[in-house]
């Protein structure tokens, strides 16, 4: 069975050295929520060189495309030393983040992050230092730097409406309209975001995305979690995507996806793996329809007109709508070949083998796996 290749539009490559260490409650914080275990993904980030930031994406990405990943969109913000210096190269870890997807052999886009403050006039954190640039130009021109070595593969990403303030949103948008980049942005994924963008700006964290010009048709907002209609009701007018990361949504706590009523606007969806908690994107398309199922409580809900389940919107998902919300040309990347002999699609006739791949199969399951062979 041959498929489109499988895109991964959201990531964070070094947070896959959390996997498994941070599964335990802390004496500390017997309260355990997104925002402690924050705390343990700064001091990870904090570890980090460009030697190691190498590794941990070489590992990450070579286990994507065993997962048939064929691109990603890397998130990436730990940009400089980690009291905040640069380093010689300003773009050092950007670049090595970028020689890993190389030797991984999977297409990258480089998000990079503005980072400017730890919230409404708060300085950074010490464990926010790394992540932040003097200003938005000094931002600017780094991404001028890195966008002139490696054309087509650089994005915008200004990390939040917590991390950034509206001026540094406005000159971001401006950035974009004048070069066509892609924008990436974390909005709505903890209801704590929202109350304190509320507090600053009087709007809700994709209201003040629209109010500053960022919100466009080359703008992925990533989680959306909690986003009110009247947002969702922005997005689809602005011709926006929505990048969800369910199980890294899972894992944090963060809520659901609302699924149901981003289908029901036609906001196009793509998957990200976000913390590489996981890293299956099989898993990722699955529990967007799991979630429409519990929510609504019937089965079958992501169907569009004219389709007789929701598995095509499942695989456009995982596919052409990452590449999209990349600025990747979908026909551009390989396709994936799944060999009939995965035993989960024994005695599966072959017009319902996608359907059997989306709601039966995963890539690790017991017992030696085959790996995704990529065809050009």
């Amino acid at each position: 069975m041959r498929l489109p290749g499988f895109v991964n539009a959201h990531s964070h490559a070094f947070q896959r050295r959390l996997r498994g260490a941070v599964e335990r409650v802390d004496p500390a914080h017997p309260h355990d929520d997104f925002w402690t275990w924050r705390e343990a993904m700064y001091a990870e980030a904090g570890r980090l060189d460009p030697d190691s930031a190498f590794e941990v994406a070489l590992l990450a990405y070579r286990e994507m495309r065993a997962a048939g990943f064929v691109a990603v969109g890397e998130f990436h913000y730990p940009h400089h030393r980690p009291d905040g210096t640069p380093y010689d190269s300003p773009n050092a870890m950007a670049e090595a983040t970028i020689a890993a997807a190389a030797e991984a052999g999977i297409e990258i886009v480089l998000l990079m992050t503005a980072y400017e403050r730890a919230g409404a006039g708060l300085p950074p954190t010490p464990g926010q230092r790394r992540f932040c640039d003097p200003d938005v130009d000094a931002y600017l021109r780094r991404v001028d730097d890195l966008a002139a070595a490696h054309p087509g593969r650089v994005g915008l990403a200004p990390h939040s409406v917590r991390a950034c303030s509206r001026g540094w949103l406005e000159a971001i948008a401006r950035y974009a309209a004048e070069t066509g980049v892609v924008v990436h942005t974390h909005a709505c994924e903890q209801r704590r975001e929202i109350e304190e963008c509320l507090a600053e700006h009087g709007r809700r964290p994709i209201e003040l995305l629209a109010d500053t010009g960022l919100l466009a048709e080359r703008t992925t907002v990533v989680h959306a979690t909690h986003a009110s209609d009247a947002e969702l009701d922005l997005m689809a007018e602005a011709g926006a995507v929505i990048c969800a990361c369910p199980t890294t949504e899972a894992n944090l706590g963060d809520g659901y996806l609302p699924a149901e009523r981003i289908f029901a606007r036609g906001i196009p969806v793509c998957i990200g793996t976000d913390s590489n908690t996981v890293i299956d994107p099989i898993q990722e398309i699955r529990e967007i329809e799991a979630i429409a199922r519990r929510t609504a409580e019937r089965r079958n809900v992501l169907v569009r007109p004219g389709e007789a389940g929701p598995t095509p919107y499942l695989l456009a998902a995982g596919s052409e709508n990452g590449a999209r919300a990349l600025g990747l040309d979908p026909a551009a990347l390989p396709d994936i070949e799944i060999s009939d002999a995965e035993p989960e699609l024994a005695g599966v006739a072959p017009e319902h083998r996608p359907a059997a791949l989306v709601f039966g199969v995963t890539r690790f399951g017991i017992g030696p796996r085959s790996t995704f062979d990529t065809q050009s």
